[in-house]
């Protein structure tokens, strides 16, 4: 172009014209140079592309230029969208994504259900399941896994000190039923449920690779499992995770077999889970349940019992997360608001930043701007900083859901499985632009409107007030979405402060617990003398209280048994009622911080010369022995009949905000052997200032007590109100 001008002007000259001259024709004859400029540019047919990019470079001129409000404005937005992307994440894991199985829909529980039964109605014995699996038409395969296993309940040696182990029985077929295939070795075979067979277990992929360091080779080799040699067969996928699918919380090393003739006269103990015949429907699948349930186990064994069972059959993506719908929608809508907030506010700030550009913008205008080209450019600006605050959300919901992920006090299903996924980002995008346009055009479009010589006027009082006018609707907004977000914050806080306040039956603080590894060899008289010299030594610990030992704690794995006045078994309206069970030593319920009413605690001599006794709790005594004394009353429980002699105040087992339901408290004897072992120090001071001492007391006992953990008792507590938090 400047060679096509320079000619121009060479040839004026030689009409005798004077050099300025003849470039002033040169120019009139061009058109001009931008106008040239533009032509080309048009003709080129990519005029949007240059344009685009002039308003990326003025963008970045003054958001450099402004700094201060950059900044400001890019952090608001990154929290914003940030919380936004997180809630996000665990609603879309927990509620929208299919759970990480084959064929995910057709997948169910089975559920038992008595509206007088506890916990254990909920699952099933193994006669009742192997009659189950072969009388129903509407199912591929149902299958199931032990549903009482507590944490650590063996311990891995023969690599150092020893390290303790979660396990899970399972079902034949349990992983198939799921699709679950290992990654590394094989699944489980028929031969392998027999009574006798071989030991053998499947690794969870994080024990795998924490434990023996990713060794693949360890496949076919055997590993000491609490004194038992264990052949590992198989490592599962990194992408199953039993305990965020069907016990929140709880971290799973390893699966053994679970041998049902091993189990014939226990009580219920087995979560089913069946994967549904193609074509058949969850109704066509309850039907038939609600057929089967009266026949099985307990209607022809225990016909005190089969009267009220029911039969339910939910799908699984419901069961694991349905409870959890409605507060995590109501999470995400408040999160939602919280952006809608942010974004009036961001308009807020760039209306007053607008108003000091006023006279820019009319200027502007002023020399040819169209009013639309102002408003891309504010739009534009407000893209970047949307993008800009997307991409450091982003890092903080990474931050969040790490953080989330690793909090053992956060019982909600499949938050282990929370990722940031194409879905995730997909949202971002979404919320970033939409963020972009709430907050961006209202000021442009109020910048490039009005009358441009009152905003050239230098007092631009007309404008100001217009700007004013804008501003205050956009504080009131701000004000009002403040006003809903806040009333509904308190009122969720107030409701949770009242399930604070609710009276546990129990005191969590400033007490712990630990698990006991002990062998006692079967014999009930070694046990007794193992556990009081824990509890004895414990107790000598400077700062703590009281120590005791039960196999299992309030808000955690739940265990019912049947517990009956004797000569009143059999009445229809009473009968056997459901209680939970602890099996304890003296002193757990001082440890526990729980209140007896009446009665004495159960004493060393009860175990070590096999009493039968039991401890009731207040609603037992209310229900079997209706306005009497309930102390040297006869109860039948567990097949014996022991005799009350303490009665205790009602405990919130379950949780904070369910009713206390039924217990007993039986001492370790022969008739009732403990399932494990947890020692509960009350202590003055903070657990983990006596955690080094209590676990030197263990391992003097004990030299090969395994590395546990020693747990505030607050910390199920929190765990039981986690998805209310």
């Amino acid at each position: 172009m400047a060679s096509h001008l320079q000619m121009a002007v060479e040839e004026n000259m030689r009409r005798h014209m004077s050099a300025e001259e003849a470039r002033r024709q040169a120019l009139v004859r061009f058109g001009g140079v931008q106008q040239a400029l533009e032509r080309h540019r048009e003709s080129r047919g990519l005029p949007w592309l240059d344009v685009l990019i002039q308003d990326l470079r003025f963008t970045f001129r003054t958001l450099r230029r402004d700094s201060g409000f950059t900044i400001v404005a890019v952090l608001i937005l990154a929290l914003g969208i940030g919380a936004n992307i997180a809630v996000f994440s665990v609603v879309n894991t927990i509620l929208l994504r299919p759970l990480p199985f084959r064929d995910p829909q057709q997948l169910v529980r089975i559920v038992q259900k008595n509206p007088k039964a506890g916990e254990s109605s909920r699952t099933y014995t193994a006669d009742a399941t192997q009659d189950f699996q072969q009388q129903n038409h509407s199912f591929q395969s149902v299958s199931g896994y032990f549903a009482f296993t507590g944490p650590d309940n063996l311990k891995l040696v023969g690599t150092g000190q020893p390290v303790p182990v979660t396990s899970i029985l399972v079902a034949e077929g349990f992983f198939q039923t799921l699709g679950v295939d290992p990654s590394l070795g094989r699944s489980f075979r028929s031969e392998e449920f027999v009574k006798h067979s071989q030991p053998v277990a499947l690794l969870s992929y994080p024990f795998w690779k924490r434990q023996l360091g990713g060794d693949r080779s360890i496949v076919g080799k055997a590993i000491n499992l609490s004194n038992t040699s264990v052949i590992v067969i198989g490592v599962l996928p990194d992408t199953f995770d039993f305990g965020s699918v069907f016990s929140p919380g709880a971290k799973v090393d390893l699966f053994a077999p679970y041998i049902m003739d091993d189990f014939r006269d226990d009580g219920n103990d087995l979560a089913l889970v069946g994967r549904l015949k193609h074509g058949v429907t969850l109704a066509q699948a309850q039907s038939e349940a609600d057929q089967l349930f009266p026949q099985l186990y307990f209607e022809h064994k225990h016909p005190e019992y089969g009267k009220g069972y029911t039969g339910q059959v939910t799908g699984l993506k419901d069961y694991v997360s349905g409870k959890l719908r409605r507060s995590l929608i109501v999470l995400w809508c408040a999160v939602g608001l919280i952006l809608l907030i942010v974004c009036v506010n961001l308009s807020n700030l760039l209306l007053a930043r607008a108003a000091a550009r006023s006279k820019e913008f009319a200027m502007r205008r002023a020399l040819g701007a169209r009013r639309w080209r102002l408003v891309r450019q504010l739009l534009t600006e407000s893209l970047i900083l949307a993008t800009v605050g997307a991409v450091l959300g982003l890092g903080l919901a990474y931050v969040i859901l790490s953080y989330l992920a690793h909090q053992g006090s956060i019982a909600l299903p499949l938050l282990t499985m929370v990722r940031v996924d194409g879905t995730v980002l997909e949202w971002t995008l979404l919320i970033a632009v939409g963020s972009a346009v709430l907050f961006g055009p209202a000021p442009g479009l109020r910048m490039s409107g009005g009358n441009l010589q009152e905003v050239l006027k230098d007092s631009g009082a007309s404008a100001g007030r217009k700007h004013n006018r804008m501003r205050s609707t956009l504080v009131i907004t701000e004000i009002a979405l403040a006003c809903v977000l806040l009333v509904g914050a308190g009122l969720l806080l107030r409701s949770f402060l009242r399930v604070l306040d609710i009276d546990l039956g129990f005191q969590p603080s400033r007490a712990a617990a630990i698990s006991v590894d002990y062998d006692d060899g079967g014999n009930p008289a070694k046990r007794a003398a193992i556990w009081q010299e824990i509890v004895r030594q414990s107790s000598m610990i400077p700062g703590v209280e009281a120590a005791g030992i039960s196999d299992n704690l309030p808000m955690s794995r739940n265990r019912s048994w049947g517990i009956a006045a004797k000569g009143e078994e059999k009445r229809d309206d009473l009968g056997y009622l459901p209680v939970f069970v602890y099996i304890v030593s003296p002193g757990y319920l001082k440890a526990m911080g729980m209140r007896l009413m009446e009665g004495r605690d159960i004493s060393w001599e009860d175990m070590s010369n096999n009493r039968s006794v039991v401890i009731i709790n207040e609603t037992v005594a209310r229900k079997l022995w209706p306005g009497q004394d309930p102390i040297g009353r006869t109860a039948l429980a567990g097949g014996t009949e022991p005799q009350v002699i303490g009665v205790i105040a009602d405990v919130r087992e379950s949780g904070a905000e369910d009713n206390a339901g039924a217990q007993m408290y039986l001492p370790a004897t022969k008739q009732f052997g403990p399932e494990g072992a947890n020692l509960v120090v009350r202590s003055k001071l903070p657990p983990t200032a006596v955690a080094t001492s209590v676990m030197g007391t263990l391992r003097q006992i004990n030299p090969g007590q395994p590395a546990t953990e020693f747990k505030p008792i607050q910390g199920l507590v929190d765990r039981a109100t986690s998805p209310r938090r």
